[in-house]
């Protein structure tokens, strides 16, 4: 009994001082929207579908006249809903989120999570950009979107809705098509990141082309329809992904047409579709030509079945990979290795092979398979460490295990995961032959990028 009203007590008093900060924070807030005339700011126009010129425009056309925005984590309120972040980046990183300008182009299922969470995170302004308008279908996947919002464009949607959430986010919302015409309107203004979450070819390859020729930091998203695992989702370079398509047909354009054959990363899926697209039946109910209902050339018509979570998780994914990289806060993301339990199986025989070749004995093999597998994965992304470039893909990465070995770092030392690297056959016979001095002083670039690589396994493996 006494246990429990001790238990009780404990209870009351967390809730009594909870109670008291959400007064105390209300009246704050309440103080601010009535001294800064919220009221009058969010005023709807005579359209249901506008949001207020001066509400739309005010911030965005001051930080376009270069006049600068003030620092939003001075504010009592605005530190307070971002406290979390704040605590996990700290004050300083938190600032470069919020001061950042990111845009978003493609709101649909993908684009519409990525946008929501970048704005919940505190990215202090944002560009969203759509053609299209809402849909009844649409809101199986869509971030915010009611069935109120039916037929309103998808980026006069988002900023209705965001206004509510983070009301002072400076978002400017775009109903357009982007195309060459719209790039530099789009485009312009230096932002810090653009999101590319459009879903038809021709748009998007020259979207992430005149990214790549302006010099701005791109994620895209690759298909997330007719896909239903989660833990398949990855981040990589366009080079990288596998099993998509969509990705196949845009790294196909952009190396034909301009030249570009890698260095965007893409947010795709290791998973092969699990169903097709649908056919296309006109009014008639018989299959039809699609491209002969286009109302916009080049998009597409036919169904793709989609389970609305999976392309939300796309888009929170891409979220968290700008906000980190806006914050500069390092992440390890893992890395697309075409290798199976067998390969490791191989590289830890080969290992147990060497030692017992070159130093007579294998006893100083500290490493399993599952440690080689962590050792060539995620140290050493299943390449050389002489060559980290991304020649290898997909199935020929999956025979270049044909040619690699595990080898000590330093001869002195124990084969184990932190003094274990992987090159191919005749690296390692050149390896074995020098000294780590020798290493060092011919190849310092070499020496210490494979330092800083076997420091972090001392961190993972706490040795």
């Amino acid at each position: 009994m006494e246990e429990r009203l001790k238990w009780l007590a404990l209870v009351g008093t967390g809730a009594f001082i909870g109670s008291l900060s959400t007064v105390a924070l209300l009246k704050l807030l309440n103080r601010r929207v009535e001294d800064a005339g919220y009221s009058a700011k969010r005023a709807v126009g005579h359209d249901k579908y506008m949001i207020s010129e001066a509400d739309q425009n005010g911030c965005f056309m001051d930080r376009m006249n270069g006049q600068g925005a003030p620092d939003l984590l001075e504010d009592e309120i605005i530190c307070e809903q971002l406290t979390r972040n704040i605590q996990f980046f700290g004050l300083d990183c938190q600032r470069k989120v919020t001061e950042s300008y990111v845009v978003v182009i493609g709101l649909g299922g993908v684009g519409s999570h990525a946008a929501s969470m970048l704005l919940r995170s505190g990215v202090g302004r944002l560009l969203l950009v759509d053609f299209d308008q809402v849909s009844v279908s649409s809101l199986n996947r869509h971030a915010v979107a009611t069935r109120e919002d039916v037929g309103m464009p998808k980026a006069l949607c988002l900023k209705k809705h965001f206004s509510k959430i983070f009301p002072e986010c400076q978002i400017d919302a775009q109903v357009a098509l982007y195309d060459s015409s719209s790039e530099e309107k789009i485009l312009s203004g230096n932002p810090d990141f653009v999101l590319d979450c459009i879903d038809n070819i021709d748009t998007k390859v020259a979207l992430l082309a005149a990214c790549v020729r302006r010099g701005l930091k791109v994620l895209s998203a690759t298909g997330a329809g007719a896909r239903a695992d989660p833990t398949r989702i990855r981040v990589a370079d366009l080079r990288e992904s596998t099993n998509d398509p969509l990705s196949r047909a845009v790294r196909h354009r952009l190396k034909r047409d301009h030249g570009i054959e890698g260095g965007i990363p893409v947010v795709f899926s290791l998973e092969k579709p699990k169903v097709k697209l649908l056919p296309f039946k006109g009014l008639s109910g018989e299959e039809e030509n699609p491209s002969n209902y286009q109302v916009v050339p080049g998009f597409r018509v036919r169904i793709i079945p989609v389970l609305g979570s999976v392309p939300a998780i796309f888009g929170q994914v891409m979220a968290s990979y700008v906000v980190t990289k806006l914050a500069g806060f390092q992440v390890e993301y893992e890395p697309v290795v075409n290798f199976d339990m067998d390969h490791y199986r191989i590289l830890h025989q080969r290992l147990i092979e060497h030692e017992e070749l070159v130093y007579g004995t294998a006893s100083e093999v500290q490493v399993d398979v599952e440690e080689v597998m962590y050792v060539a994965k995620e140290l050493w992304h299943g390449r050389s460490a002489r060559d980290q470039s991304l020649k290898d893909v997909g199935r020929a990465m999956w025979r270049s295990v044909n040619e690699l070995m595990l080898v000590r770092w330093d001869h002195l030392k124990p084969a184990s995961v932190t003094n274990l690297i992987l090159l191919k056959f005749d690296e390692a016979d050149e390896h074995e032959s020098m000294k780590l001095e020798e290493i060092k002083e011919r190849e310092p670039e070499f020496f210490q990028g494979v330092t800083d690589v076997l420091k972090r396994a001392q961190s993972d493996f706490g040795s």
